[in-house]
């Protein structure tokens, strides 16, 4: 049973599970047959997903383990590793004190700063490229600074410019973190606490933090490669608005359902968070970084806004973001006019293999630019390899 093929949710009821409940309705029951049969596809073995009809969480379960050798079940409590969805949080604070006049989204980085970047031991490699100085916070946000998403990418391990500031759509981790340089100076607040105050309290995050909290062991997922090899749960340290945040499946939930409602932010401030800010022309989004355009992805509306990349789906407007590290895959999606939504969070390399299909079974046709994402489904091995870069796919009957 699908769940696209009944009335939008009508029989999804508003409850939490903690593996193993009441009686289940259908749809309900349905769902979770579905997500367990592309696990076991798609060889992910622990996935949490949450459901936002019209700005409530209206679904949230967990599937699978938490530590596959000690079948520890993966549980709505379980603390995941966020990875780059880090990133649309800070996004988020970061409009939030646009709001208020702290920052200018089109502000030059040196009146942004207590000191020029290249004073700043991480970023002295920029010390001869004078482009650092054209930087603003818009940019940075939007991932067209022209940074390369990180330094130990280039064979000298060292930071620079690909592409002229604002010029294309290359997404940097590294831009992330100078503009969490800015934030921190300008608001006096280190990032861990500003993002606590603005963000994770308003929304009810009890489980989420910039950083390890001790009080999480024993909690916390075991990660897996693409082959099962097991990687243990880090415990940062360092808050980095690129990617360090823990969280829970309930946590992302509300904040995505909070970001659904447009809740913090003034409309003006929410619309231009979601309105394109450059189209995006690249092959795929790793490495965004390398040359080779097309145009395929220009009827759906590919383009990043402020913190998020946007498209137009079946159902209008969309937003997306996605997250992933060594043994780490999530994404999460919403829909602007129905304020509806979906997070995916899994425990493994593999995860992104079964999202398509995870989010059509809930949606039906969505048009994701999913290969422009590398979320390459599990049974279409053939599309997987940087080869196919000369070969873009998109859904059929999306955008031509």
């Amino acid at each position: 049973m699908r769940l696209s093929s009944l009335p939008r949710y009508a029989a999804l009821i508003a409850v939490v599970m903690l593996g193993g409940c009441a009686t289940q309705p259908p749809a309900e029951q349905a769902l979770d047959a579905e997500m367990q049969r592309l696990m076991s596809a798609a060889k992910v073995p622990g996935l949490a997903v949450a459901v936002i009809k019209d700005g409530k969480v209206s679904y949230t379960q967990a599937y699978g383990y938490a530590n596959v050798e000690k079948q520890q079940p993966l549980r709505t409590d379980t603390i995941m590793y966020a990875a780059s969805l880090t990133k649309a949080v800070f996004a988020y604070t970061v409009m939030q004190l646009v709001d208020e006049g702290v920052l200018s989204l089109d502000a030059p980085l040196p009146t942004l700063l207590n000191k020029p970047l290249p004073d700043y031991p991480k970023y002295a490699d920029l010390k001869d490229d004078p482009r650092w100085q054209l930087l603003t916070p818009r940019m940075l946000l939007s991932h067209t600074s022209g940074l390369l998403n990180w330094r130990y990418i280039n064979d000298n391990g060292k930071l620079d410019f690909k592409y002229p500031p604002g010029s294309r759509y290359v997404y940097s981790g590294e831009g992330l973190n100078i503009l969490q340089i800015a934030v921190e100076e300008r608001t006096g607040i280190a990032l861990e606490t500003l993002m606590q105050q603005r963000v994770f309290d308003r929304f009810g995050m009890r489980d989420t933090s910039m950083v390890w909290r001790d009080d999480w062991a024993g909690r916390e997922t075991t990660h897996y490669g693409k082959d099962g090899t097991v990687i243990p749960h880090k415990r940062r340290s360092d808050a980095r608005a690129a990617g360090s945040m823990d969280t829970t499946i309930g946590d992302y939930a509300a904040f995505m359902a909070g970001v659904l409602r447009g809740e913090g932010l003034s409309p003006a401030s929410y619309k231009e968070m979601l309105s394109p800010q450059m189209a995006i022309v690249s092959l795929q989004q790793f490495p965004s970084h390398w040359p080779g355009d097309t145009d395929l992805w220009r009827g759906i509306g590919l383009s990043i806004g402020l913190g998020w990349p946007l498209y137009n789906s079946p159902m209008g407007p969309a937003f997306f973001k996605e997250g992933a590290d060594d043994g780490t895959n999530n994404f999460a999606l919403g829909f602007r006019q129905q304020r509806d939504g979906i997070v995916l969070l899994s425990n493994s390399s593999n995860g992104n293999s079964m999202f398509l299909p995870a989010v059509e079974y809930v949606y039906g046709k969505t048009c994701l630019p999913w290969f422009w994402m590398n979320y390459i489904p599990y049974d279409k091995p053939e599309l997987m390899g940087l080869n196919m870069r000369k070969h873009p796919v998109l859904s059929a009957g999306c955008g031509r």
